[in-house]
């Protein structure tokens, strides 16, 4: 499976009295570059937070945020300290015991005082436990949007070799033919010249032209890279790196045969295969 270094997971939980919540953002990059952003409570984790990434992914730069958001005040009011409200009531008590005068608290007020709504909370190792549990959540889900995307990119790849081989196999046949054409039209030109191209030394010099001419070889290769290609596809993993190099060699090949190009046709053919490649390479970029 040939995965893409873009990506996007966001998974959610509610904890008592707070909600954790955890985004995982990757685009592409030469190599892993993390950034992670926590909250005070989670801070102590991040060490262990750092190689759980650095071991699901390769390449890519991505973002982990980490987000804890307190309840709404309102959620507080009921859960009540009854510890709290019975030494409130049995301090009061006293007071009315010794000053019969003084007026008994009323509910609000004993609402209002300070320890009596109690706060949810939820123990640290009990947080950092969710908070590695949804992380292993996002991760899955990160993998599987990049697998997505790296399926598309891989078909995008694929139709592109299609028609890198459909140019080759057009203009192959036609290359013995292609050079013996231009060696004769040489040979006419020498002849009204007034030379023979039937002499040994110009017989050498344009045997030797000829060579330097014959793309068969580049061809050839074109051929072979373009089937390793498919292979590194084929058997998936973290292949951009290898990728890109393939990249480079296609590309070398398909300007010398430019370069070495006697025809309009094979001109045009090298110009088609140039694009093309070209296209693939800005996909490889983003593949892990």
């Amino acid at each position: 499976m040939i995965l893409s270094m873009t990506g996007f997971a966001a998974v959610a939980a509610e904890l008592p009295g707070v909600s954790l919540s955890v985004e995982l953002r990757s685009v592409n990059h030469r190599y892993l570059d993390l950034q992670l952003r926590l909250p005070d409570e989670l801070r102590a984790q991040e060490s262990s937070f750092r190689e759980r990434v650095a071991g699901e992914l390769k390449r890519g730069k991505v973002e982990c945020r980490f987000s804890l958001n307190r309840a709404a005040p309102g959620a507080a009011t009921l859960a009540i300290d009854g510890l709290r409200v019975g030494q409130l009531a049995g301090a009061a008590a006293e007071v009315m015991r010794l000053a019969p005068g003084a007026a008994p608290l009323s509910v609000a007020e004993i609402l209002r005082w300070p320890g009596v709504l109690a706060e949810p909370t939820v123990p640290p190792e009990e947080l950092a436990a969710r908070a590695h549990q949804l992380l292993g959540q996002a991760l899955a889900e990160l993998a599987a949007s990049r697998a997505r995307e790296g399926a598309k990119l891989a078909g995008a790849l694929a139709e592109r070799c299609s028609a890198i081989e459909t140019q080759v196999a057009r203009v192959a046949p036609r290359i013995p033919a292609i050079h013996a054409a231009y060696v004769e039209k040489l040979g006419a030109r020498l002849r009204e010249a007034g030379l023979d191209p039937d002499q040994d030394r110009l017989k050498q010099e344009l045997a030797l032209f000829a060579t330097k001419i014959d793309v068969a070889e580049e061809v050839q290769r074109l051929t072979t890279h373009v089937a390793e290609v498919r292979r590194v596809l084929s058997a998936g993993g973290s292949a951009g790196k290898r990728l890109d190099f393939l990249m480079q060699e296609l590309h070398r090949e398909a300007n010398t045969l430019g370069s070495k190009s006697v025809d309009a046709e094979l001109s045009h053919a090298s110009l088609e295969l140039k694009v093309l490649i070209e296209q693939m390479r800005e996909q490889v970029q983003n593949l892990e």
